[in-house]
């Protein structure tokens, strides 16, 4: 199988590659800095992308089975100003306009388009657990994630089957939100964020791409799937549970007030939670195999992870 894969440099972009390249696929990585691509495996390509048209690699999609669209800014990159929201959805919804734009010119198209989201998509759930039939929130998380999958929805119709996948945390050593969570823990100052309520939708990497690889090639699947792990947790067992892997205490708690003042709107990121479930890949019969979040943290904190 070939896939393309636009937002192939980030973090879940970089191990899918590493991933599919092991399982015997021929990757094309779509970049708009081709040259600054971190070294690639065996099996895996670069091509330009403008990150916003069909325009340079429009051909390459003529001889791929499957594109996968990672692209879009850094939620957590900078503070949420006006214009930043604004760079956020744009690079969401050009990105995502380029590659409809692409596959609907194609004499072949591919037979599926993996469109990426994000849990976000739910707003923040309290206690409430939360599968692929939940309404969307209402939120600008929410509000975002909405405007981005309808921006593939011009193949919904056509024989590209469309996946959407609501993504919850991955968790890597190697980027993410772990080694931010992590680093005061380092210096014996971690602990809980807010009121450590709020839920993590969180997700070993490993089980993020194998997951990814499952969509793929499993053509009963089309539609929201909430690619996260089975057992989410609250932030207050998150924190004590990374603790635990560092043996560091998890005493500390930065609360609401200081987060809110330090990053502004963006702080809803750590301050509410989606207690998001795998519904539908349950369903597809998908293994995890990082069921709690002790077993992924446990893998990851003490250097044993593969990914």
């Amino acid at each position: 199988m070939r896939v393309i894969i636009a937002g192939g440099s980030g973090l879940i972009g970089r191990a899918l590659t590493h991933h599919l390249c092991a399982q015997g696929y021929a990757v094309v990585v779509l970049s708009r800095q081709p040259l600054q691509v971190p070294e690639l495996p065996a099996g895996a390509d670069v091509a330009y992308w403008d990150g916003n048209s069909s325009e340079g690699w429009e051909e390459l999609v003529e001889d791929a089975d499957a594109v996968v669209n990672l692209a879009g800014e850094n939620i957590a990159g900078r503070r949420w100003t006006y214009a930043q929201k604004r760079r956020l959805r744009d690079s969401r919804i050009q990105s995502s306009n380029g590659i409809v734009a692409a596959i609907g010119a194609a004499a072949r198209k591919p037979a599926v388009l993996l469109q990426a989201s994000a849990v976000g998509y739910y707003g923040d759930t309290d206690d409430t657990e939360v599968d692929e039939q939940q309404a969307p929130g209402s939120d600008f998380l929410a509000d975002l994630c909405q405007e981005w999958e309808l921006a593939s929805a011009a193949l919904e119709d056509t024989s590209t089957r469309r996946v959407l996948m609501r993504l919850g945390l991955s968790l890597s050593a190697d980027g993410g939100v772990l080694p931010r969570v992590v680093l005061p823990f380092r210096f014996f100052a971690g602990g809980a964020l807010g009121s450590g309520r709020q839920w993590v939708p969180w997700i070993h990497i490993e089980d993020t791409v194998r997951a990814i690889e499952l969509l793929l090639t499993h053509d009963r699947i089309s539609g929201p799937v909430n690619v996260c792990g089975p057992e989410p947790v609250q932030f207050d067992e998150f924190a004590r549970t990374v603790g635990r892997a560092l043996r560091r205490p998890a005493l500390l708690r930065v609360p609401t007030w200081a987060l809110r003042l330090g990053m502004g709107e963006m702080a809803e990121i750590v301050l509410h939670g989606q207690r998001a479930l795998p519904a539908r890949l349950a369903e597809a019969g998908f293994e995890f195999r990082y069921h709690t979040v002790q077993d992924a943290l446990h893998d990851i904190l003490r250097g044993k992870s593969k990914v």
